[in-house]
């Protein structure tokens, strides 16, 4: 144990994780000049279960991080496939969000990022596993304790720094083992995801689909959950299935069986067959809604779906994870100019209020509509009257993408702004 304000520090702020929720935090601290050490449990590159999309909000947040994005996959918006009925919506062109989005393996997504943050002047050490937590007499988080290597030879580690930041992702192992728990009264999702060479590769438009078949489509039975074909460019899609329910303990989806009935009886012209399968099927689980708080106490930060920030709307966790891992480093650069541990504090209190502020309705909003979509009556009759509508899948495109302005814009913004505000923070 360390004394909360002094010591030998490995870092100003050690980083559990280099996805894009670390990645984030890491590059902005960097730029404020804050000595940051991101440890990650894996070697670059490395996968990570995702369907790859970038949504404005996103791209937005990266193009503010100075990434060069040129080369990557563009697409226009997504098309919506259901109940007889096929729409195609482009995303919304915005003052603060650019009208188009992107596809990026996470292969190679993570890579770029964290390498971002390393021109930037962070720190990375990589086959960190990261076990727990130092705590200082007072019961402050000052460090991590850790391992390098696998197995019975692993060496033990203790590093230690002025605040830590938990971006593990879904386990969120360091919080866990201090005890911030998950709530399982949150909506909770699962998703699965194969890679396929597919002519389908080049196309302009994401695509969701609202009803899976087990059979021909209109007359076997339908399957749970929602399916995309994601575009990647290079011939390559993103194929994946997902299911969201209101509460963790309700989240059950036998993927994999789903997956094979689904893809079995999509057009043969569409190529998704073993032969062209790259790689295996892979799950994942997404953490939504705040599902996991305080989002910081004591010295440590939670940051990405460690702090349940994927959209309960439309299961992104990307532009989320990178838009907090900015606000994180604003706040802790404050927090650092403070002397003495409740001026720390205070100055990051400020961090879970921009997280509400961002979300907090916005994901309340969510809630609901998990609540509501995952009644097979109600989704069936929302898809078969709602597609025909193009105004009306206008506004919930922008609804569900996060595509609205939290400032003025058209009368979509302000009627999506005037909801969030009007239920109370999640």
């Amino acid at each position: 144990m360390v004394n909360d304000l002094t010591g030998v520090t490995d870092a100003d702020v050690i980083i559990v994780g280099a996805g894009p929720a670390g990645s984030s935090t890491a590059y902005h601290l960097a730029k404020l000049g804050i000595d940051v050490l991101v440890l990650e449990k894996a070697e670059f590159p490395r996968d990570k279960i995702c369907g790859d999309g970038l949504t404005p909000a996103a791209v937005h947040e990266l193009i503010a991080m100075g990434m060069d994005i040129s080369t990557w996959n563009r697409n226009r918006g997504l098309t919506v496939v259901g109940g007889g009925h096929t729409i195609s919506l482009d995303w919304p062109d915005q003052k603060s969000l650019p009208g188009y989005g992107m596809t990026r393996a996470r292969m190679q997504l993570d890579h770029d990022l964290i390498q971002h943050a390393v021109n930037a002047g962070a720190r990375l050490m990589e086959g960190i596993t990261v076990t727990g937590a130092l705590t200082s007499p007072t019961g402050r988080v000052c460090g991590v304790k850790a391992k390098k290597g696998r197995g019975k030879d692993a060496e033990a580690l203790e590093m230690r720094a002025k605040m830590v930041v938990d971006c593990g992702g879904v386990s969120a192992r360091l919080a866990t083992s201090l005890g911030i728990e998950k709530a399982t009264k949150r909506p909770m999702g699962v998703a699965a995801r194969a890679y396929f060479k597919s002519p389908r590769g080049n196309e302009d438009y994401m695509e969701s689909q609202l009803e899976l078949w087990s059979g021909v489509p209109g007359q076997s039975a339908l399957l749970p959950g929602y399916g995309w074909v994601f575009p990647m460019g290079d011939g390559i899609v993103n194929v994946g299935l997902g299911s969201v329910a209101s509460t963790a303990n309700a989240t059950q989806l036998p993927y994999k069986k789903v997956f094979e009935q689904w893809i079995a009886n999509v057009p043969e012209e569409w190529g998704f067959t073993p032969e062209n399968q790259i790689g295996p099927l892979r799950s994942a689980a997404l953490p939504m809604s705040f599902n996991r708080k305080p989002h910081y106490v004591s010295g440590l930060v939670l940051v990405g779906d460690a702090g349940g920030l994927v959209s309960p709307f439309n299961g992104e966790g990307i532009a989320p994870a990178l838009k907090a891992g900015r606000f994180a480093a604003s706040c802790i650069a404050q927090a650092f100019s403070r002397t003495t541990s409740a001026g720390i504090d205070r100055a990051m209190s400020e961090y879970p209020e921009l997280l509400r502020e961002e979300y907090g309705g916005y994901y309340q909003l969510g809630r609901v509509f998990v609540a509501l979509i995952e009644n097979p009556r109600i989704m069936q009759l929302c898809t078969n009257k709602g597609l025909p509508i193009p105004r009306l899948m206008t506004f919930v495109h922008k609804l569900l993408s996060d595509g609205y302005e939290r400032k003025g814009g058209d009368f979509d913004d302000r009627l999506i702004t005037m909801l969030t505000k009007m239920v109370p923070s999640v």
